[in-house]
């Protein structure tokens, strides 16, 4: 189903009329550098709650989490109980208040510089805010991808037109307005997104029969033929301890032994999806640093523990679900008899390359043929549900759901990566602590370069990276700050020797597993390949490469938070009594 573009432009222009307005108010109301970097530290709960949810939950998690849920089943709902328990209430009531009042005691406007001010080093300042910049591009450009997804699916444009459709109006009211711009439109797109949701939720049931038929048969279908044909990295999904869409998948040390199919040495999905998708995600949002800003902007403690139930709601609205129509999208297209050609999760081709292989397009880029069967890979699950099984007019309030939630996803990463490199990293390393105009200049300067890398990374990142894509990201942040930020709120006698041994330690090991030991990261980045001739080094243990980095990583980082720590001088007296102060 292609919807009307002509009406659903001027629905589009409508949405992109409000957008403007409030990212036009931020550059108005932004008149300092701190209203620019922390939106003023005086922000209302309700826009606390939205803009940390919409943030935290992008196209990554509706569309490549959907995605996955297709695949894996709603053992995924593990992950939705981790994003309200961890990414909402340690997250604001644990973590938040501290940060809120650490930030305000010692002056600082982002996450970098937090760690950096609590040990007393401009190093970790800018060698975080370095990171940061180097690899949220990375997520940034999983998020443009989401995004490009639902616009070619529904729209039926160019993949590559519509990631430039987005670059562009987002870079324009971050680079303006501040975080004060990013906050207001991460409001009303939060609030889209819910509604969207509300209605995707209830349309799914709607059409397979009621909430009890439509689990039923979910139930059902790992009796089908169908179930027993659907692969994942070249084989049936049973064959990889997949019990079914409303089973956790059976747990695996790696490597199988062959089956009355003949395959055999096949890895199994149980630690693809507890470590990587639901420990990666669930643990790693605590040290993301565009969310942690959000508590710093927060005006008070009552403030962020009234946002802990407002944002509960909408992360259960938008993850769960998320996970769960994705998981019941296979009783659909088994009901409309359609042959179901999953591609593989870990497929390396490139979206240009699926494209050419399954699709038709005519000279303008528009499709003009589709397979006989029903072909997609897992990025594409959600978008052609909703193409198929619902009516037009829910198409553009979903479509519209996306959008937002791209947007402040996006509009975030690009004022965080702005951030790290201008304030962190060049007012770290370069000395121009206190001119606050050079350091906001030179921010708009890292946002419009993490910009055009985000697009360049879209264009050539491989299809059904966008869950994958996101684990990597905050398995970084997870194996290179969690400990020394913990530590930071938490230990007094953390001391800054702790925390350098902690942070590049932490970031060591964890490049080392992924460049050499986790096969799907290992195999695409062929670093182990070049210099040893071993696509992934210990393969022969399928059991280690299935292991996440960070899984390896933010053990290390934390012994050495503690041992560096207490083998070196606690920080003076006056250092903690001034961070400390009134927490």
């Amino acid at each position: 189903m292609a919807i009307n573009a002509g009406l659903f432009g001027l629905v589009m222009a409508f949405y992109l009329v409000v957008t403007a307005y409030l990212g036009y108010l931020g550059w108005k109301r932004t008149k300092t550098h701190e209203d620019f970097m922390i939106a003023g530290r005086k922000v209302h709960p309700y826009l606390v709650a939205v803009s940390y949810g919409a943030t935290f939950i992008s196209t990554s998690a509706i569309v490549g989490f959907g995605g996955a849920a297709s695949l894996f089943g709603m053992g995924l709902l593990w992950l939705t109980f981790m994003n309200i328990f961890v990414g909402i209430f340690i997250a604001f009531v644990v973590f938040g208040n501290r940060v809120r009042k650490m930030g305000r005691n010692l002056g600082a406007l982002t996450f970098p510089e937090v760690l950096g001010r609590r040990y007393g080093s401009r190093f970790i300042q800018g060698f975080s805010g370095l990171l940061v910049w180097i690899f949220m591009p990375l997520y940034a450009s999983i998020v443009l991808i989401g995004a490009g997804r639902m616009l070619e699916s529904i729209l039926q444009i160019n993949f590559d037109v519509a990631l430039l459709f987005f670059t562009v109006i987002i870079a324009a009211y971050v680079i303006l307005g501040g975080l004060k711009g990013v906050i207001y439109a991460d409001a009303f797109q939060g609030t889209l997104m819910a509604v969207g949701m509300l209605i995707l939720l209830i349309g799914t049931y709607a059409a397979l029969g009621g909430v009890g038929k439509a689990h039923n048969s979910l139930t059902d279908f790992k009796e089908t033929d169908t179930y027993a044909n659907l692969t994942n990295k070249g084989a049936p999904l049973p064959v990889l301890g997949h019990q079914g869409y409303t089973t956790f998948p059976k747990m695996s040390l790696g490597n199988k032994p062959a089956d009355a199919s003949g395959l055999n040495n096949t890895e199994g999905i149980f630690w693809t999806v507890l470590i990587g998708l639901i420990f990666g995600v669930g643990i790693g949002v605590l040290a993301q640093p565009q969310l942690v800003v959000r508590c710093m902007a927060s005006k008070s403690k009552r403030d962020l523990n009234r946002a802990v139930a407002i944002g509960g709601v909408f992360i259960l609205l938008m993850t769960g679900v998320a996970f769960t129509v994705g998981s019941l999208s296979n009783v659909y297209w088994e009901q409309e008899g359609v042959g179901i050609i999953k591609s593989p999760y870990n497929t390396s081709l490139s979206s240009s390359e699926v494209r050419d292989m399954y699709y038709e397009y005519d000279e303008d880029g528009v499709l003009i043929n589709r397979p006989s069967d029903y072909v997609y890979w897992t990025d594409n699950a959600i978008p052609e549900f909703v193409n198929h099984a619902f009516p037009q007019w829910f198409a553009y309030i979903f479509m519209l759901s996306l959008v937002a939630a791209a947007m402040s996803t996006l509009s975030s990463q690009f004022h965080a990566m702005g951030t790290s490199f201008g304030h962190d990293f060049y007012g770290s390393f370069f000395g121009k602590k206190g001119k606050d105009e050079a350091i906001t200049y030179m921010t708009r300067v890292g946002i419009a370069a993490t910009v055009l890398v985000s697009v360049a990374l879209g264009y050539i990142l491989p299809l059904s990276i966008i869950a994958r894509a996101t684990t990597i990201f905050f398995g970084l942040c997870s194996a290179v700050f969690l400990s020394a930020y913990a530590a930071g709120l938490f230990w007094k006698k953390a001391t800054r020797t702790g925390a350098y041994a902690s942070i590049v330690g932490g970031f060591i090991v964890w490049a080392i597993w992924t460049a050499f030991f986790k096969a799907t990261e290992a195999q695409p980045l062929g670093i182990s390949e070049a210099i040893f001739g071993k696509d992934v080094l210990l393969a022969a243990k399928a059991s280690l490469t299935q292991l996440d980095s960070f899984f390896i990583a933010l053990p290390v980082s934390i012994v050495l938070m503690i041992v560096v720590s207490y083998l070196t001088k606690p920080p003076e007296d006056a250092e903690i009594e001034k961070a400390f102060k009134d927490i």
